[in-house]
Protein backbone atom coordinates (compact mmCIF):
# COMPACT_ATOMS: atom_id res chain seq x y z
CA UNK A 1 0.00 0.00 0.00
CA UNK A 2 1.43 3.34 -1.06
CA UNK A 3 0.62 6.21 1.33
CA UNK A 4 1.26 9.87 0.57
CA UNK A 5 1.31 12.03 3.72
CA UNK A 6 0.83 15.75 3.02
CA UNK A 7 1.59 18.11 5.91
CA UNK A 8 3.59 21.32 6.21
CA UNK A 9 5.07 20.10 9.51
CA UNK A 10 8.34 18.35 8.66
CA UNK A 11 8.32 16.17 11.80
CA UNK A 12 5.37 14.11 10.54
CA UNK A 13 7.81 12.07 8.44
CA UNK A 14 9.68 10.86 11.51
CA UNK A 15 6.42 10.27 13.40
CA UNK A 16 4.84 8.13 10.65
CA UNK A 17 8.08 6.21 10.03
CA UNK A 18 8.31 5.39 13.76
CA UNK A 19 4.65 4.41 14.14
CA UNK A 20 4.65 2.24 11.00
CA UNK A 21 8.19 0.82 11.41
CA UNK A 22 7.05 -2.82 11.36
CA UNK A 23 4.67 -2.36 8.42
CA UNK A 24 7.39 -0.58 6.41
CA UNK A 25 9.96 -3.26 7.25
CA UNK A 26 7.47 -6.01 6.26
CA UNK A 27 6.81 -4.25 2.94
CA UNK A 28 3.12 -3.76 3.68
CA UNK A 29 3.26 0.03 3.38
CA UNK A 30 5.42 2.48 1.47
CA UNK A 31 5.36 6.13 2.50
CA UNK A 32 6.03 9.28 0.53
CA UNK A 33 5.90 12.73 2.08
CA UNK A 34 4.97 16.11 0.64
CA UNK A 35 5.17 19.31 2.65
CA UNK A 36 2.69 21.32 0.59
CA UNK A 37 -0.31 20.75 -1.65
CA UNK A 38 1.75 21.82 -4.62
CA UNK A 39 4.46 19.23 -3.84
CA UNK A 40 1.76 16.56 -3.45
CA UNK A 41 0.36 17.29 -6.92
CA UNK A 42 3.86 16.97 -8.42
CA UNK A 43 4.27 13.54 -6.81
CA UNK A 44 0.80 12.47 -7.93
CA UNK A 45 1.66 13.40 -11.51
CA UNK A 46 4.65 11.05 -11.32
CA UNK A 47 2.49 8.20 -9.98
CA UNK A 48 -0.48 8.84 -12.21
CA UNK A 49 -1.54 5.21 -12.57
CA UNK A 50 -0.85 3.93 -9.06
CA UNK A 51 -3.59 3.42 -6.49
CA UNK A 52 -2.75 5.01 -3.18
CA UNK A 53 -3.98 6.51 0.03
CA UNK A 54 -3.49 10.21 0.67
CA UNK A 55 -3.42 11.51 4.25
CA UNK A 56 -3.57 15.29 4.03
CA UNK A 57 -3.52 18.04 6.60
CA UNK A 58 -6.20 20.66 5.96
CA UNK A 59 -4.46 23.80 7.19
CA UNK A 60 -1.26 24.44 5.22
CA UNK A 61 0.26 27.59 3.76
CA UNK A 62 -0.26 27.98 0.01
CA UNK A 63 -2.61 25.31 -1.28
CA UNK A 64 -4.77 24.06 1.58
CA UNK A 65 -5.60 20.41 2.06
CA UNK A 66 -9.16 21.14 0.94
CA UNK A 67 -7.86 22.65 -2.32
CA UNK A 68 -5.61 19.62 -2.78
CA UNK A 69 -8.58 17.31 -2.17
CA UNK A 70 -10.63 19.16 -4.77
CA UNK A 71 -7.80 18.86 -7.33
CA UNK A 72 -7.26 15.17 -6.59
CA UNK A 73 -10.92 14.22 -6.83
CA UNK A 74 -11.32 16.07 -10.14
CA UNK A 75 -8.15 14.89 -11.88
CA UNK A 76 -7.10 11.48 -10.54
CA UNK A 77 -9.94 9.14 -11.42
CA UNK A 78 -8.22 5.92 -12.47
CA UNK A 79 -7.47 4.49 -10.08
CA UNK A 80 -9.03 6.95 -7.65
CA UNK A 81 -6.93 7.59 -4.55
CA UNK A 82 -8.53 7.28 -1.14
CA UNK A 83 -8.18 10.61 0.65
CA UNK A 84 -8.29 11.01 4.43
CA UNK A 85 -8.16 14.57 5.72
CA UNK A 86 -6.23 15.31 8.90
CA UNK A 87 -6.69 18.49 10.91
CA UNK A 88 -6.01 19.86 14.35
CA UNK A 89 -9.45 21.37 14.28
CA UNK A 90 -12.44 19.10 14.72
CA UNK A 91 -14.84 21.84 13.62
CA UNK A 92 -17.99 21.10 11.68
CA UNK A 93 -17.18 23.46 8.78
CA UNK A 94 -13.93 21.71 7.80
CA UNK A 95 -15.63 18.33 8.17
CA UNK A 96 -18.56 19.44 5.99
CA UNK A 97 -16.27 20.91 3.33
CA UNK A 98 -14.05 17.82 3.27
CA UNK A 99 -17.05 15.50 2.87
CA UNK A 100 -18.56 17.77 0.21
CA UNK A 101 -15.31 17.70 -1.78
CA UNK A 102 -15.18 13.91 -1.66
CA UNK A 103 -13.00 13.05 1.35
CA UNK A 104 -13.19 9.37 2.15
CA UNK A 105 -12.50 9.87 5.86
CA UNK A 106 -11.64 12.55 8.39
CA UNK A 107 -9.05 12.29 11.18
CA UNK A 108 -8.10 14.75 13.90
CA UNK A 109 -4.68 15.57 15.33
CA UNK A 110 -3.03 14.15 17.21
CA UNK A 111 -3.49 11.14 14.95
CA UNK A 112 -4.61 8.00 16.75
CA UNK A 113 -2.24 5.55 15.04
CA UNK A 114 -3.96 2.47 16.47
CA UNK A 115 -7.27 3.61 14.96
CA UNK A 116 -5.55 4.55 11.70
CA UNK A 117 -3.98 1.09 11.40
CA UNK A 118 -7.39 -0.47 12.04
CA UNK A 119 -8.92 1.65 9.26
CA UNK A 120 -6.13 0.52 6.94
CA UNK A 121 -6.56 -3.12 7.95
CA UNK A 122 -3.00 -3.18 9.31
CA UNK A 123 -3.83 -3.76 12.97
CA UNK A 124 -2.27 -6.90 14.43
CA UNK A 125 -1.29 -8.17 11.00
Amino acid sequence: MKILVVDDEQDVKTLFEQRFRKEIRDGRVEFAFAYSGEDALQLLNQWEHEAMLILSDINMPGMSGLQLLENVKKKYMKPPPVVMMITAYGDAENYRMAKELGADDFLTKPVDFVALKEKLNLANA
